[in-house]
This record gives structure tokens, C-alpha cells and sequence, in this order.
């Protein structure tokens, strides 16, 4: 799915995810946490194993940073060194990833990562070929399915982090109703959407859920640019909505076109994957990432001890996957605390994102619309239970993909 930003913009986001958020005794603790799992395969020595990474982008691109940034914490917490781990960049979703899976397995990779949604049918032409190696691969559905053992995938609860992030901007729109700026009716929030898929769509209502939860009268556009990664088009998008009285914007994409397109604009803005600070330094608040490094020192420290690795797997704040980034200079006062209390009532349970009484849906409860619509109750009804839709659970039996694909009321999606 995500594809390279291009040479220009080499460079840029070349700072912190989540300064200061992951400290190394934490992720040492959940490694010794496996002493007690059953060893089911033969396992591997850790000065011997090697780990290969097919990436769709490169480290100058936001979605592939994230994963290598994780990849570096694996190393380092289970002691690996560089001649351990080989990376095939910038591999597109097409025969190339086999290509590229293959030779890695032929290379003597043990464990084998992948990172885009197109490569998943790939990785899973590998998988039934070389049934000794284990295959991982971010962001697909297939696994439980194909009914290979050495198949398996992964993602995080970043609807978590997307929800908290909301939390920043529906504090920085009090702010501007607070001060003038805009009134309570002119509150709208400009959204640059990648695809209308069910990841983007569970992405961008969990951070309105969480807008709407400081500020109620807040409002969402989402415009579609149909590409995870181009700068121009998400740029043009960003002018486009705060030219229709959108004033702060958000993204699910992977470029800096969007927050580029603000500071030139003085418009706030909330970025994905890394921080916007560098490019964005006067109305950048944060950004929404993701962790993998607790997945992936998981997932080959499994390897290494002879342990089975989950089919699914979606860890959140509890098990510090996802975060926000540093919070820029142009946020409203209060806004560090209430991002820690949004973070302590999902860490506890006391929160669930998508808490069903926080919403509606054509004027009616989730409960209520699904009663009405079949079809959709048989795509989503299974999830919905206990007052929530149950994102990304793999422990009650669902997968780890987001799932959650309803237009919410109070989003509308541009044509």
C-alpha cells in the first residue's frame, strides 16, 4: 500500500516517534514474560538467527520509518547485530515481494517481516513454500485462513493513539472557540484520507471520537486522495478543505504534504507516524504512531526460544505499541493532562474508543442502525458487545486488521 515519498523529501522526518515513551526495562520485562510459553519448535540461537525485512518504503518515508525504528529496538533489546538482519527497501506489492521473500529465505532467514497490505498473497506464496521458516506480515487478514502454521499477522491498536490524538486537537478548537477564533458552529476539522478502507475509516472516527469527547460541536470532513504517499496530492487536499472553512486538519497518509500545507496556512494540524515539528515547527500539536518494536522483539525472540507465534496480534497502550508524538508549542494549556488521563482510562479499561453511547449513526445507536441493516450487521454485529465495537481484539476472537467501516454522524465524506 505505501509507497516511497520521493528524493525531495529525503531527510525530513528524521527525528523521535514517541520521545522518551519506551524505555528499555519495559520492553526486556515482556520479552522474560515468554519463560513460561511451550516450546513447539526447535529453537534457534541468538547469536545465529538472521531477520529479514521486506519494506514497501524507506527510512525517508513515514510508514517504513515507524517499522525500521521498531526493527532497531528488536535488535538492540534481544542483542542482535547488523549481519543478523537483512532489509529489502523500497519493494513494491507485486511479484517482487516473492522475489524478495524468497531470497531472503535462501539467504537463511529464520523469521521473514513484510509491512504493506499488497504484499500479503506474496508472503503467503512463500509461506507454503518454505513451511520452516516463519512469515509475518503488517496490516493484512489472511493468516487464520490459509491455515499455515508459519504464516501469521500483526498490527496495533493505533485507533488507541488516533483517539488521544483527537484529544489534542478537540483541546486546541476549545482553545480557538475560547479565544474567538472560530465559534462552536464553525469547528470543523479537515481529514486526508489515503483510501476508504476499513483501516483509514477506524482511523479517522477513532481520532474524531476523541475530538468530540472534549470538544461536542466539532465536525469532520474527509476528502480521499486514493495513494498512501504523495506529497502533492495530500497538499493539494489539505488547501482544499481548509478553503472550505476546515480549521485544523488531520491526516491518514504518509507525507508531510498535508502539515506543508498548513504552516503555510497557519492552520493546527495532526500528523501520522512520526512528528510534523520539522516541517510544521508553528502548528504541528502531534502525530498519532506507531511502536512495532514490541511485536517484532516478540514475534523473533519466539523464534529464538522455540515458541509459537499468534496467528493475529494488536497490543495498544498496555503494552506500549502505539503513542503520540511530542507535543508542539501551539497547544492549548491543559492539554498535557488531559492526554494523560485519556491514556490512563484506556491503559485501565475505564475507556473504550469505541464506546457505543458516544455515537450515532443516521441519528440512530449502533445497536439500533445494525438492527435496521441487515447487511450490516452481518459484516459488524459480531463485534459490537458489552457497550463497544470491539476493534483489532484478537482475544475475543477477531482479527488484528481494523474492521470498523461506518460513517458516523458528524463525519461527512466529500465526493
Amino acid at each position: 500500500m505505501r509507497k516511497l515519498w520521493g528524493a525531495v523529501l529525503a531527510g525530513c522526518l528524521a527525528m523521535s516517534m514517541c520521545s522518551g515513551v519506551f524505555a528499555e526495562e519495559e520492553t526486556t520485562e515482556a520479552v522474560s514474560e515468554a519463560e513460561d510459553r511451550e516450546v513447539v519448535y526447535t529453537p534457534v540461537d541468538a547469536a545465529d538467527i538472521k531477520v529479514g525485512f521486506i519494506f514497501v518504503g524507506d527510512e525517508n518515508e513515514g510508514y517504513t520509518e515507524a517499522h525500521w525504528n521498531g526493527a532497531q529496538e528488536m535488535m538492540e533489546s534481544l542483542g542482535l547485530s547488523d549481519d543478523q538482519v537483512i532489509v529489502k527497501w523500497n519493494v513494491p506489492e507485486d511479484e517482487s515481494c516473492y522475489d524478495a521473500a524468497v531470497d531472503l529465505a535462501d539467504q537463511g532467514c529464520n523469521i521473514i517481516f513484510a509491512n504493506s497490505f499488497g504484499h500479503e498473497d506474496y508472503m503467503i506464496q512463500a509461506a507454503e513454500e518454505y513451511p520452516d521458516i516463519q512469515f509475518c506480515h503488517a496490516t493484512g487478514y489472511q493468516a487464520a485462513s490459509s491455515g499455515l502454521d508459519n504464516m501469521h499477522n500483526y498490527f496495533d491498536n493505533i485507533y488507541e493513539s488516533r483517539y488521544v490524538a483527537g484529544v489534542v486537537a478537540g483541546m486546541k478548537l476549545n482553545e480557538m472557540i475560547s479565544d474567538g477564533t472560530i465559534t462552536e458552529d464553525t469547528a470543523k476539522i479537515g481529514y486526508v484520507g489515503a483510501y476508504p478502507y476499513a483501516e483509514v475509516i477506524s482511523g479517522f472516527t477513532s481520532f474524531f471520537l476523541g475530538v468530540r469527547s472534549v470538544c461536542p460541536s466539532a465536525t469532520m470532513e474527509v476528502r480521499y486522495d486514493n495513494s498512501w504517499a504523495s506529497f502533492d496530492l495530500e497538499k493539494e487536499l489539505a488547501e482544499a478543505l481548509i478553503a472550505d472553512d476546515c480549521v485544523l486538519i488531520s491526516q491518514h497518509a504518509d507525507t508531510t504534504g498535508a502539515p506543508t500545507a498548513c504552516e503555510a496556512a497557519g492552520v493546527p494540524v495532526v500528523g501520522y507516524n512520526v512528528s510534523m515539528l520539522e516541517v510544521a515547527p508553528d502548528v504541528a500539536l502531534t502525530s498519532a504512531s506507531n511502536n512495532w518494536g514490541p511485536y517484532y522483539t516478540y514475534a523473533v525472540d519466539s523464534v529464538i526460544h522455540g515458541y509459537a507465534i499468534d496467528t493475529d496480534w494488536s497490543k495498544g497502550y498496555n503494552d506500549d505499541a502505539v503513542c503520540i508524538t511530542e507535543l508542539g508549542s501551539s497547544v492549548a494549556e491543559g492539554t498535557a493532562d488531559a492526554v494523560a488521563k485519556a491514556e490512563d482510562e484506556i491503559r485501565s479499561g475505564k475507556l473504550h474508543v469505541f464506546d457505543t453511547s458516544t455515537f450515532t449513526v443516521g441519528g440512530q445507536s449502533l445497536e439500533d442502525y445494525l438492527k435496521d441493516n441487515s447487511d450490516a450487521n452481518d459484516q459488524f454485529g459480531k463485534y459490537v458487545f458489552d457497550g463497544y465495537f470491539h476493534e483489532s481484539d484478537v482475544a475475543a476472537g477477531f482479527g488484528s486488521a481494523p474492521a470498523f467501516a461506518i460513517i458516523i454522524d458528524g463525519i461527512t465524506v466529500a465526493e
